[in-house]
């Protein structure tokens, strides 16, 4: 019992010490006022986001900045995607909707819709949205400047989530709380090792010479965390990439109900974790696990500490991500048996090999 005590308050402080780094160095993407005329390619893969992607489009319209196009490729969608997207792009003349290819084998969805829109793009900078996501004035800017003063091969943000009901503010912070908790994020740019790497698909803006030289999205087509594959990738060969926080700039409702964030996570969280099974379940018992283990010893000294440390990672968390610090508190309880939902889902449908997403197995 005491050295499982004592590990359970090693892995709280590690993790409220990772937490505090990144509260300090506020890892975040801010505003500035110096103006670039780089030409961006924003690329967006849309499939069946007849009811979102309005809201993005209209949003990009919205920018301050001047020389970008915009493409939209239909990924064999079975709804009004291609008319929604194709009726917007009549009445503004930078942007322009494309049909997407029959998918190979071997490839996931999402990975050969991104392919296939890098291949018709021009820019110096190619960026890919989610069709969910709505973008603030200021944001190509900002990334462009961010792509300049560090000479990046890669830039990614991770979005604020739009949370509305209560299944999904039980399982949504879990993004940030596992990436804030287990990752200083300062290091991906700060440290050349390729294994220290994050990023979101919510965001991805590559140089674009560096991009069609390798091909990123080809070279990891099979995989379902594209996103962190190409950032080890884009540090493996050497190059800059940097993953921050959209700090507002950039929202997203991922997900809309409980069981719809649980299936969602579900199909990646255990990739997140390279796929080890045994890791992933090492973690939820030092998260989940641990904590009850210090409760069941009935000493207020211990739960009182553990308690604070967890509220303290908590307030932080929710500050950098933008998410109330007081409701993540008290639907802690339900995000933690949420996280053990998703680690079932997640290990049953690896071992199953019936993951499944917007129609399509992977």
């Amino acid at each position: 019992m005491i050295i499982a005590i004592l590990i359970t308050f090693f892995f709280i402080i590690l993790r409220f010490s990772v937490t505090l780094f990144n509260f300090i160095s506020n890892p975040k993407l801010h505003r500035v006022g110096k103006q670039y005329q780089d030409r961006v390619s924003v690329l967006i893969p849309a499939r069946n986001e007849a009811g979102n992607i309005s809201a993005l489009l209209w949003s990009i319209q919205a920018q301050d900045y001047q020389n970008y196009e915009v493409i939209i490729l239909d990924d064999e969608s079975t709804d009004d995607t291609y008319a929604v997207c194709s009726a917007f792009a009549a009445h503004h003349s930078r942007f322009r909707v494309i049909k997407g290819g029959k998918l190979p084998d071997g490839w996931i969805g999402k990975n050969h819709a991104c392919h296939q829109l890098a291949q018709h793009a021009d820019g110096k900078y190619l960026l890919f949205l989610d069709a969910d996501e709505v973008v603030k004035p200021g944001l190509i800017n900002s990334a462009v400047h961010r792509m300049h003063l560090h000479q990046l091969g890669l830039l990614s943000l991770f979005a604020n989530q739009q949370m509305i009901t209560p299944g999904e503010k039980t399982v949504v912070p879990l993004m940030h709380f596992i990436l804030l908790n287990l990752l200083p994020v300062r290091l991906i740019y700060l440290l050349r090792n390729a294994a220290v790497a994050a990023a979101s698909g919510q965001f991805m803006l590559f140089d674009a010479g560096i991009y069609h030289q390798h091909q990123w999205h080809k070279a990891v087509k099979n995989k379902v965390v594209e996103d962190v594959e190409i950032m080890k990738l884009v540090k493996a060969r050497a190059y800059n990439g940097e993953a921050l926080l959209a700090n507002g700039m950039i929202s997203c409702r991922m997900y809309k109900s409980y069981r719809e964030a649980v299936n969602g996570f579900g199909k990646n969280f255990l990739a997140a974790f390279n796929y080890s099974i045994i890791g992933f379940l090492i973690y939820i018992v030092l998260t989940i696990g641990g904590p009850m283990i210090v409760i069941m010893t009935l000493s207020l000294p211990l739960i009182f500490f553990m308690a604070g440390l967890i509220m303290l990672t908590r307030i932080m968390i929710s500050l950098l991500s933008g998410q109330s610090p007081v409701v993540n508190i008290l639907l802690h309880p339900l995000q933690m048996l949420s996280m053990l939902v998703i680690a079932v889902v997640s290990i049953q449908k690896y071992l199953t090999k019936t993951t499944v997403w917007k129609g399509r197995k992977i």
